[in-house]
Parts: structure tokens; sequence; C-alpha cells
């Protein structure tokens, strides 16, 4: 199969993961932070470095103050539009955000809010669709919304084991919204996730753990939960991304 009929995105937890992205052919990244908690919006200095070397593959920047829950208070809203001024400013090509009722259903007085802000970038709706209450009545709403895609594991804990809700949605969109299927996403699944749902856009992360460098450290110390490996970082890899498009478009 041939690249061009796929779009890849990887997950990029910094310049580092997006660098390597990049050479590893990744049409794409969504630069996080806080990814224990599920990406929090990035620093000022990592978007503005990320789109300093980013030549070949577009940069999209979550948007998301905190971890937990996607519904958000009047200040946390003012700081989601002025993250999403900022990374227009910085020159990021989209924005991935997404904000929900009590009641589990699309925000779309919320929603639409942000959009307006973030007119003409790229806009994805991120996997806060996980948790909505209808996926198909939200699949609708995000097409009225104007968004371009949808991140979804299909309801899922990984986007495999929710990859009949994912064909359904594909289906469904009929060519009006791009399903984004995210979340476990890699080498070893990728291809049959494509045969099971036709879905043609991807999210994943490539990372590998890298051991810290540091030759000194404290063990009574830890910077947050003492169950973690500080000790360990986990960047994407050129090797990771490349093995991982390489699963859809290599000739059989």
């Amino acid at each position: 199969m041939e690249k061009k009929a796929f779009r890849f995105e990887v997950c990029a937890n910094g310049v580092e993961s997006c660098l390597a992205a990049q050479a590893g052919g990744a049409d794409r990244v969504e630069l996080c932070a806080g990814i224990p908690e599920g990406g929090t919006t990035p620093s000022y200095g990592e978007i503005k470095v990320a789109r300093r070397l980013l030549k070949a593959t577009r940069l999209h920047v979550i948007i998301r103050p905190r971890g937990g829950d996607f519904l958000y208070t009047p200040l946390e809203m003012e700081r989601m539009e002025a993250d999403i001024e900022a990374a227009r400013q910085l020159g990021a090509d989209g924005v991935v955000f997404g904000c929900l009722r009590e009641d589990g259903a699309i925000d779309m007085e919320a929603n639409r809010r942000l959009v307006e802000k973030a007119r003409g970038m790229s806009l994805t709706f991120h996997r806060a669709f996980d948790r909505c209450r209808d996926p198909f009545e939200a699949l609708e709403q995000l097409i009225d919304l104007g968004f371009d895609r949808i991140l979804t594991s299909g309801q899922q804990p990984k986007a495999i084991e929710g990859a009949p809700l994912l064909r359904q949605l594909h289906e469904k969109a009929a060519g009006r919204i791009i399903i984004l299927a995210g979340c476990g996403v890699n080498e070893q699944n990728i291809r049959s996730l494509y045969e099971q749902t036709g879905v043609t856009e991807y999210h994943f992360s490539a990372r590998e753990a890298v051991k810290s460098k540091m030759r000194f450290c404290n063990p009574e110390v830890f910077m947050g939960d003492p169950n973690t490996d500080e000790d360990t970082l986990l960047y994407t890899t050129e090797a990771r991304v490349r093995a991982t498009i390489a699963q859809l478009t290599k000739r059989d």
C-alpha cells in the first residue's frame, strides 16, 4: 500500500520525540506534556523549539490545562483560549482539545468557543470522545462544530479492542470527518487495526525506555509517585516510527 493513502501522527512528549517522529516519516506530531495524565498543554518553549525544528512534519498542540475529566471551569476555559492563541502565534498547524458536559454529552457551547478561537487551524477533538455517553450523537455534533478529525480508541482502553466501534464511526463519518485511531497502536497491531476498521489515520507514540545518565540519585526522594521509575525516561525513536509505518506501507 502507498504511504500517501495514510496519515501517521506521533504523540510526542517533547522536542526530542518530535525530531524522531520527523526522521521516521511521521506526517504529524501531537505535542504534549504530562503524558502520565493523558497529555496536557506543553510549555511555550517546547512549542517554540519544536516549531523551529520541524520542517517536514506538521505540528499539532494539545490544549488541556490539567489531567482528569473534561468538564472545564470558566477560568480553565480562559486559559485554554490563551493557550490556543499562543500556539497560533508560535506557528502551530493545529490544536487538539475537547470539552464535555456533566452528563457526558459534548459541550457544544464550550467547544464552539474554542473552535472560534482556533479558526484557520486544523482541529482535532481528542480522547474526551472516549468518555462521551453517545459516540454517534457526538460524531454528528463534532462535524457540525467544524472539527477535522476525532482521536479515539473506539471507547475502549486500547484501539485494537475498540475496532468494531472504530469501523462503525469510520463508515458513518463517510468522509465528513476523519477518524484518527489511537491508544496502544504499534507495529504489532496497526495492520490488523486497518484490516478490521478501514481507518487510514493512526496515532501512536513509538517510545522506548532510556535510562537516566545521572550517576548519583538519592533513593529516598521522589519527585512524584514513589512507584514510578524516575530514573527511566521514555522517548519516541525513529526506528519504531519507521517500523510502525512500514506495517501499512510495505509491499506484500
